[in-house]
């Protein structure tokens, strides 16, 4: 379709630069009225997922299901802030949460990793089920990667019922933002990651000592450390480069066939620009690329608030109405 870049957000004074933007919502957003039906259901290898519902006030045949991102859940400010709005607005969602990302550790040895698309395949099951005619993908970060990589698999067969998708900030070349954010001005970031990623491996460790070795955890010093020795692995691949190549959307998006868009920040200090492969993206009929100069990472809060819907929501909510 196209790349181009939007002009109409403008981000606050007092939010200078994309880790000011990254940050702020992350910390001091708040949003209410947003009310949960949890549902846990069971994969086909013994584990579950657990399910959050969010229903319009009247009944609705459309619904969206949002992906959230690394070490985030169905609470984080970016998909309850969506969920706000789409409810107004007469969408049904469902926020799911990753295996370990609900509070409770998922059963088998392995968690979820950017390109674990088959999971969510079996909770856009679960939308059919409940006879949802129309639905809408939505992805963050690394939510986004997965969306984009589960629309684009080729041999994946994928219901007539989904109509458009929605991503934001999205690493689409997993390498490269995986080195990115060792420079030292991203380093809050990873180290935010891997204060909650490492209770995690010391905790299934401990259920699957034959699968995870903890003699190796002093090595784990970077993002890309952690995806070496564990994610990697324990997800079948060989290391952390095979498991970035296998993943990144980047490799999937020719083959997407529904209506796309991807909106990033070219302040987001997590995905740099040049990451995002804008010369495909240009060639390409259903897929969207929106570049903003300023937003973050999962951030874009404008200026004008007039309410508590941020920029970013009222985007994706254009995009798929």
């Amino acid at each position: 379709m196209a790349v181009s870049r939007k002009t109409d957000l403008v981000t606050p004074f007092w939010l200078p630069n994309g880790h000011l933007q990254t940050i702020f919502p992350a910390l001091f957003r708040k949003v209410t009225g947003v009310t949960y039906t949890r549902q846990r259901i069971e994969t086909p290898d013994q584990d579950f997922l657990d399910l959050d519902w969010s229903f319009a006030a009247n009944k609705s045949n459309k619904i969206v299901i949002l992906s959230h991102g690394l070490e985030g859940n169905s609470t984080k400010q970016y998909i309850v802030g969506m969920v706000k709005l789409l409810n107004q607005q007469g969408y049904d969602c469902l926020a799911w949460n990753y295996r370990s990302c609900s509070g409770e550790m998922n059963h088998t040895s392995g968690f979820y990793h950017s390109g674990a698309t088959d999971d969510l395949d079996l909770v856009v099951e679960k939308a059919m089920e409940k006879g949802y005619q129309e639905i809408y993908l939505m992805g963050f970060s690394l939510g986004g990667n997965l969306t984009l990589k589960y629309l684009g698999e080729k041999w994946r067969k994928r219901s007539a019922r989904l109509q458009k998708a929605v991503v934001f900030s999205v690493p689409m070349d997993l390498k490269a933002c995986s080195l990115s954010i060792i420079k030292w001005e991203n380093r809050v970031y990873m180290h935010r990651f891997l204060n909650t990623l490492r209770p995690k491996v010391d905790a299934k460790s401990k259920l699957f000592p034959d699968k995870i070795d903890l003699k190796r955890s002093h090595l784990v010093k970077t993002l890309y450390d952690f995806d070496d020795i564990y994610t990697a692995p324990l997800h079948g691949f060989e290391n952390a480069s095979h498991y970035y190549e296998k993943c990144s959307s980047q490799f999937f998006v020719q083959d997407i066939e529904i209506p796309t868009l991807i909106v990033n920040a070219e302040n987001d200090p997590i995905v740099p620009g040049s990451s995002l492969p804008q010369d495909l993206i240009s060639t390409l009929h259903n897929v969207q690329l929106e570049l903003t100069k300023h937003g973050g990472h999962c951030g874009f809060r404008q200026a004008n608030l007039s309410d508590e819907t941020y920029w970013s929501e009222r985007r994706a909510l254009d995009f798929i109405s």
